[in-house]
């Protein structure tokens, strides 16, 4: 892309196009011959980063497909064709489908087959079972790096030393079937720009805390992509400054994203519901409901000075830390973006972020005197949701905000 032609884009425009070309890079990498990877979100992007490698995200193209109507097909085919049950989290059944077919009803986000895969259970030990099949599956080897769950509050030194060793293991494993050396002043730019991404990523979320905001939350669910797959990309931190450049002069303009009055503000808890984005949106903008917490934005947000703060970074991610730490992390955010209640996505798929999930909701209603309502959903099968429900939920959470308002 040339960066003329990009700097004249809107940020979101351009954000979108790097992601795009994260997959059509990795796509003409595979017809040049070059091994190509499929890699977990929260793996350690800075190793394939500095090594000059494409690989692609698997969770970022189910959320595409499904996003685009093709979820059921390839669950059903993960099912029917290959045995997986229902009960696994629908990113799993549409990559372990995709990885089977080669290909997916809406031709949405094609990718290559990759030549190895990278993963990190920082997210969810059903990740560990799912990269492992697809390595059985393809015959290519698997790199994991095992980060263990924080009971603590804090990850101690223990969990860093064992990360780091895993960490030096897997730039050897890389480097042994890629053939590629290691660099390690280009490591240190990579660091140097993924963290500057981190905190531009990190600052544009916190717009939302303007009030009104100058966007509409769900702005977040397709920005986040380029803070998943692109954080060592010099491109990716011009992209987001320029998004942050666009808030600051939306603030100063009065104008929004959400293009209606903001009456609520919400927390939203969990993965969207892709298959069923146009409908959970308009619900919530048609009550005057905008989100403006979530914690996507420290999600992806890795900042450190050092490889021990990079190994504590990627060992704290939310769905790695304690409920405590968690129900605090949440609360701040709410707090920041003055909201008036929360809506908790209940997700059939992921059973590691759902388990806690209404605890957190109880929780922080409790302690923040706001209502929290759950809905039950997925983040990829359709067959999970029901939108009389969601709209009832909804309902029922914008009539509690407003009549706590009236009593203020």
């Amino acid at each position: 892309m040339a960066e003329e032609t990009a700097e004249k884009l809107p940020a979101g425009k351009w954000l979108a196009k790097i992601a795009d070309s994260v997959y059509e890079d990795a796509l003409a990498a595979k017809a040049r011959g070059e091994k190509v990877g499929w890699i977990s979100s929260n793996f350690p992007q800075e190793i394939p980063e500095t090594l000059g490698l494409h690989v692609v995200y698997p969770e970022s193209q189910a959320a595409a497909i499904s996003a685009k109507g093709a979820g059921l097909a390839m669950c059903e085919h993960a099912e029917g064709e290959l045995g997986y049950s229902n009960d696994l989290c629908a990113y799993a059944r549409i990559s372990l489908a995709y990885a089977d077919l080669g290909k997916y009803p809406n031709g949405e986000r094609e990718m290559p087959l990759p030549d190895f895969v990278l993963c990190c259970n920082n997210i969810c030990n059903c990740m560990m079972n799912w990269y492992e099949n697809l390595a059985h599956e393809l015959d290519i080897p698997v790199i994991m790096i095992d980060v263990p769950f924080n009971d603590k509050y804090d990850a101690d030194a223990k969990r860093i030393a064992y990360m780091r060793g895993q960490f030096d293991a897997a730039i050897e494993q890389l480097c042994e079937i890629t053939g590629k050396t290691w660099d390690e002043q280009k490591f240190l730019k990579v660091c140097e720009i993924s963290n500057a991404v981190g905190e531009k990523w990190l600052e544009a979320t916190t717009y939302m805390n303007y009030k009104p905001s100058p966007l509409k939350g769900y702005d977040l669910f397709n920005h986040m992509a380029v803070a998943t797959m692109a954080r060592g990309k010099q491109e990716s931190l011009d992209a987001f400054t320029a998004l942050v450049e666009e808030y600051k002069q939306a603030v100063r303009d009065g104008v929004s994203t959400f293009k209606v009055e903001e009456k609520n503000r919400i927390m939203f808890e969990g993965i969207a519901t892709w298959p069923y984005l146009r409908v959970t949106y308009s619900t919530l903008k048609n009550a005057g409901t905008n989100v403006t917490a979530c914690v996507y934005g420290p999600s992806f947000a890795f900042i450190y000075s050092n490889t021990d703060e990079m190994m504590r970074a990627y060992a704290e991610v939310p769905n790695a830390i304690n409920l405590e730490r968690a129900v605090e992390l949440r609360k701040q955010l709410c707090l920041d973006g003055k909201v008036d209640g929360g809506l908790v996505h209940v997700n059939r798929s992921c059973k590691m972020w759902s388990g806690i999930a209404p605890e957190m909701g109880r929780r922080i209603a409790n302690d923040l005197n706001i209502p929290v309502v759950t809905f039950d959903g997925d983040q990829s099968d359709p067959r999970n949701f029901s939108e009389a429900q969601y709209v009832t939920r909804v309902q029922g959470l914008v009539e509690i905000m407003e009549s706590n308002k009236k009593e203020a």
